[in-house]
């Protein structure tokens, strides 16, 4: 998860790489540029989004809803990083829906603030930024996720565009990593496969670690982790896979060389265009597999 110790890895890298600018990143973060760091799927399906409002037992959570516009396909809800839902993540979960999928993306801000949260082109580099989001990420948990994840796993089964004879599946990044496992434990009977990008505390010595609630799924899963993450934690991808293995699931682990910790969304100062892709990659093959 976003630490201080994140924000100066992530300085010293830019430091020493030829990646963008702070101008170039503040002008390729405008959303019609960052479309271009997505390239479209292919064979993409057209689409229908909208914006809904979804009652949980602690408010009402504003989402972003996305579908292919006929048909009924399988439903993934995405758990976005420490700075939460924003332009970023709705080409996401377009590009996602574009391939076959009835897509939510919510807000886990949303007991504290309607999305956005922070303004476009605000970087976890930013102090202010840190400060107006990491109160709210340390106000969220496993109990919070979880109702929020079975209020979510309600709204798709009753949509018209979900095909509820087929699994759901869920992605969470960052701080969302450890909410797709909260997600997956919750409510196996609906779960069915789940992925982790550069996701943060998967894996701690406290009784309520995400690792300890494997047995509990029956959920396939991804886990994409950043370089820096792994030299931080470099036993915890040992620790994941094996509580995979020993319950019967398949858990695909890779450490992306190159890649520091929060490459995926195309906003990132971090993002990491090539191993991103990768990442994208890898989800689609899961879920073309196990969402049946």
């Amino acid at each position: 998860m976003c630490d201080e110790d994140t924000v100066q890895e992530s300085q010293q890298y830019l430091q020493h790489s030829s990646n963008l600018s702070r101008r170039q990143f503040n002008r390729l973060t405008m959303a019609a540029a960052i479309t271009l760091l997505l390239p479209q799927a292919a064979n993409a399906l057209d689409v229908k989004e909208n914006d809904v409002r979804i009652t949980t037992p602690d408010g009402t959570a504003d989402c972003f809803f996305v579908h292919p516009a006929k048909g009924k396909y399988p439903g993934v809800i995405i758990w976005p990083d420490v700075l939460g839902l924003r332009p970023a993540f709705r080409l996401m979960a377009r590009r996602l829906a574009e391939s076959g999928y009835a897509v939510l993306a919510v807000n886990p801000y949303y007991r504290n603030a309607s999305s956005p949260v922070i303004p476009l082109n605000a970087s976890f580099q930013d102090q202010a930024t840190r400060d107006i989001v990491l109160p709210m990420a340390r106000s969220l948990s496993s109990a919070t996720t979880v109702k929020d994840a079975k209020a979510f796993v309600n709204f798709l089964d009753s949509h018209a565009a979900v095909n509820k004879q087929r699994k759901i599946g869920t992605t969470g990044y960052c701080m969302g990593g450890p909410f797709t496992m909260y997600t997956a434990a919750a409510l196996p009977e609906r779960i069915g496969a789940g992925a982790s990008f550069h996701g943060g505390r998967l894996v701690t010595d406290k009784a309520d670690s995400p690792h300890l609630l494997v047995p509990k799924m029956q959920a396939d899963f991804l886990f994409a982790i950043a370089e820096n993450d792994d030299q931080r934690q470099p036993e915890a991808k040992n620790i994941l896979s094996s509580a995979y293995t020993n319950a019967g699931l398949k858990a695909e682990v890779e450490v992306y060389q190159g890649a520091m910790h929060g490459w995926c969304p195309p906003d990132s100062r971090v993002y990491h265009q090539q191993q991103a892709q990768h990442a994208w990659t890898r989800l689609l093959a899961l879920f073309d597999s196990t969402l049946v």
